[in-house]
């Protein structure tokens, strides 16, 4: 985001006459179109300017006071894209992926943006969108006065007219000439050996700005330890107390971050008893960590603690006597919902999730993944909720040879279970369910499932069976038959 004539806007000239900005040396630094117009460039000096344009509006440049009332407009900017990169007073770069991400399209956040531009009261400005800074400035400086913002599709593409003084390096710019390389595009074309060769980094750079692979924007970072502690005197024994202590430290664990444009997706809870006992729980979020859901999550955790929840044998001894929480995989990109998403349901359904994972523990909420195998209880990866899903053992994209024919029972036993099935003429004519033997009404199958002969495991047989009370999946091996799923 870029404004031609900052200099004149910061001092108030008004724009209906030909204005110029002077610097300390008496060079001009910045004209309006008026002033353009006439002749007078960035670069001259005071008296060849005023020689143009004998009614030329000089002012004098205060880089101190143009960078403090351009503060004003980064925060304008910082409402959409909350981390900014300043170059000089009227230049800015900011990366756009995460409000992308956020808002849904380019067009909704470059909207965003100028209607914030607008408000701040600096509506002169000029955007130029595109992969890197280098081609992004040149589009701002491309933009006109009727058409403020230009987006680049494809910044080689873009930058490839453009003569190589551009790159601002004045003998790397003649030395390309006397060699015939006169634009951006020609030295793209040029082997990147051969430039690096010949013309060392600062040519290795040009041909990479030539080529549209610029560096990325650097942003003011994310603050590393954004932990927040608490420390009770005397410890807390009671729940209520803990809880109100709870949310008071998430609210202002994330209004730290939020400061920072920042959400983190996992919080590291630790509470140290009065007897020097410290126990930690890490809780995770699909979606960034609000106030509210971060409290809850916390007093939950307290909770089970205190209360003497999964494995802790009687509550936190001496009780609570100090709380930390550390913010960890921060993030500026948020979530973009899908269409007729339901937020509210779904934040509902996580947080009865992980109320119940705090009280009976980690490894007793759990979800499933599809990884590859033959029977349907192979096909199945289990996890924590919560947690990112791990690598499966077994692709899910191999062929797996003797897998069965879709569909796939709808329920499985986590072991085979022992089945009785009553055969006639090698035909399964009956199967036994607890004290009633129920006819077979259909069935399909063999399916030969070779077993692990190096390991020992048989041979075995799957048929589908269609009985009154439902259908189900069985394996037949060593003359015993055991169930392996149930159809819906």
């Amino acid at each position: 985001m870029w404004y031609p004539d900052w200099q004149l806007l910061r001092s108030g000239v008004s724009p209906d006459s030909p204005a110029q900005a002077i610097d300390p040396d008496d060079r001009v630094v910045a004209v309006n179109s008026l002033a353009a117009a006439t002749g007078i460039r960035v670069g001259m000096r005071r008296r060849e300017a005023e020689g143009i344009c004998p009614i030329v509006v000089s002012t004098k440049s205060d880089p101190g006071a143009e960078a403090a009332a351009f503060e004003a407009v980064m925060e304008s900017v910082e409402v959409v894209i909350p981390r900014v990169e300043i170059v000089t007073a009227g230049l800015l770069f900011a990366p756009v992926a995460g409000a992308v991400a956020y808002y849904g399209a380019e067009q909704i956040v470059l909207d965003a943006v100028c209607q914030e531009l607008v408000s701040s009261g600096f509506p002169q400005f000029r955007i130029g969108l595109a992969n890197g800074p280098f081609a992004a400035q040149r589009a701002a400086e491309a933009a006109t006065e009727d058409d403020q913002v230009l987006v680049v599709q494809n910044d080689a593409a873009f930058l490839a007219s453009l003569d190589v003084a551009e790159l601002g390096h004045e003998d790397l710019a003649a030395t390309f000439r006397w060699l015939g390389i006169t634009t951006l595009g020609a030295l793209a074309e040029m082997p990147r050996d051969a430039i690096a060769s010949r013309f060392g980094p600062s040519g290795v750079v040009a041909h990479r700005i030539a080529r549209g692979d610029d560096r990325a924007v650097q942003a003011r970072t994310i603050p590393h330890d954004r932990a927040v502690e608490e420390v009770f005197a005397p410890p807390l024994e009671n729940l209520e107390q803990a809880a109100f202590a709870a949310r008071a430290l998430a609210t202002r664990l994330m209004a730290q971050v939020t400061a920072d444009g920042v959400s983190p997706f996992r919080v590291e809870i630790i509470a140290e008893s009065g007897d020097g006992e410290v126990r930690s729980r890490t809780v995770r979020s699909v979606d960034p960590f609000n106030d509210n859901n971060l409290a809850d999550r916390v007093r939950w955790q307290l909770r089970a603690w205190l209360e003497g929840g999964w494995r802790t044998g009687g509550g936190i001894s001496g009780g609570l006597e100090k709380l930390r929480l550390v913010p960890s995989d921060l993030t500026d990109e948020g979530r973009q919902l899908a269409l007729g998403e339901d937020a509210t349901s779904a934040a509902e359904a996580r947080r009865a999730l992980a109320q119940c994972q705090s009280i009976v523990g980690p490894d007793a909420v759990l979800q499933a993944t599809r990884q590859g195998g033959r029977d349907p209880s192979e096909q199945v990866l289990w996890y924590r909720w919560g947690e990112d899903a791990p690598t499966p053992d077994r692709d899910p994209g191999a062929p797996w040879p003797g897998r069965l024919p879709a569909p796939s029972p709808a329920m499985a036993p986590p072991e085979p279970a022992p089945l009785e099935v009553e055969w006639d003429g090698g035909m399964p004519t009956r199967v036994r369910l607890r004290s009633r033997w129920e006819p077979v009404l259909n069935w399909a199958g063999p399916w030969r499932k070779v077993g692990k002969w190096w390991e020992g495991e048989p041979a075995a047989d799957r048929y589908q069976l269609v009985t009154s009370a439902g259908a189900m999946l069985v394996e037949i091996r060593e003359a015993k038959s055991y169930l392996l799923g149930v159809y819906d």
